[in-house]
């Protein structure tokens, strides 16, 4: 099917055209990891009120599953098939979540159910699943403008996800974290020499030291720029909640001042940090022991990250769709933490704790 832009509103035809233009989200059907045909795609929507298919074409991001945008005669949507990485059993939990936070009007993907009811079903012998279309597209070079409305967007999902009924343990904490050091030990030295030990002394140093007793709640768990919307500098929509887990609330700040506050050659922006700190705290004020976690929550943020690129690095497969990314990134960023000598490093003084 060829894509029909005519057929988009004005405010999604800005997003579509970029999806086709930006060098890292070119839009075409090798980009995911299951086919669907053209036969495939009509049956499944027979069991939808979204009309018919007009223009389909697979989405060159995500590493985790098979992304679709999908125009029908009734709008656009995106389709997910959901691929092994993704445990069939976390699909309530994601899916879910993020019925519950649009109804507290978070900006987010909303699952559209079928005429059973159901918003989960199977196509190609996948999970899948159908959602809205969100306006914007995600900040190549985040700025400091970006990070105040990120930070109280990151606010309103916490405190819109306080009553969500059901819970999902993070497998990336701590205990996550040592399982994967285990499978990446041996070999950890082949991307630079030293490395086996300096994780094997981190995670030691974090896990004594990591807190028990922080307000919890369901974080994103995996905010980085490139699933957060925006038109212009207006924050305009979260997506991909496929980590999203029950954990520390400030755990979640700690992931974003790693995604967002370091520069292209890893340097730490301190105004960033400051801005989506102050953002966040304009919505949900953190407690000073919150505050005092931080740096520690951000060190084992950038260690979690670190571990799971490395994993993938040492683990790559010939031909694979998507390419590992560098896992160096993040021993860098955890240096950085592990240097810091106070709340300063990340603009809080003791005036606005």
């Amino acid at each position: 099917m060829r894509p029909a832009i005519w057929a988009l509103a004005p405010r999604h035809r800005a997003r579509y055209a970029t999806l086709r233009s930006r060098k890292n989200i070119k839009i075409h059907r090798m980009a995911v990891y299951t086919e669907v045909s053209d036969q495939e795609l009509a049956a499944f929507l027979s069991d939808y009120d979204i009309g018919r298919a007009v223009s389909f074409k697979g989405i060159a991001e995500g590493v985790e599953n098979s992304n679709y945008f999908l125009l029908t005669d009734q709008g656009p949507h995106i389709l997910t098939l959901y691929e092994k990485r993704v445990a069939l059993e976390d699909l309530p939990f994601f899916l879910g979540l993020m019925e519950h936070l649009a109804r507290r009007d978070l900006a987010c993907p909303t699952p559209i159910h079928g005429r059973d009811g159901e918003v989960l079903r199977t196509l190609c012998g996948r999970p899948a699943a159908v959602t809205s279309f969100l306006s914007g597209v995600w900040p190549l070079r985040p700025t400091p403008a970006h990070c105040g409305p990120l930070g109280e967007a990151l606010a309103r999902m916490h405190v819109a996800g306080l009553d969500y009924p059901l819970r999902r343990e993070n497998a990336l904490s701590v205990k996550g974290w040592r399982a994967l050091f285990n499978q990446c030990e041996a070999n950890a030295d082949e991307v630079i020499p030293g490395l086996a030990a300096e994780l094997a002394d981190e995670l030691e140093i974090i896990a004594d030291a990591w807190p028990s007793n922080l307000p919890e709640g369901v974080i994103h768990a995996d905010l980085f720029p490139d699933n957060v919307f925006f038109e212009e500098e207006k924050l305009s929509g979260l997506i991909d909640f496929y980590f999203a887990c029950n954990d520390f609330l400030v755990y979640d700040l700690a992931i974003c001042l790693n995604a967002w506050c370091f520069e292209p050659d890893v340097s730490f922006n301190v105004t960033k940090a400051r801005l989506l700190i102050s953002g966040y705290q304009k919505v949900r004020p953190c407690s000073a022991a919150e505050l005092d976690a931080l740096p520690l929550l951000a060190r084992g943020a950038a260690l979690r990250f670190l571990l799971t690129r490395l994993y993938d690095w040492l683990n790559q497969v010939d031909g694979a769709l998507v390419k590992p990314k560098d896992p160096m990134e993040f021993l860098k960023k955890l240096r950085f933490h592990r240097g810091l000598q106070g709340l300063g490093a990340y603009g809080i003084s003791d005036g606005n704790r």
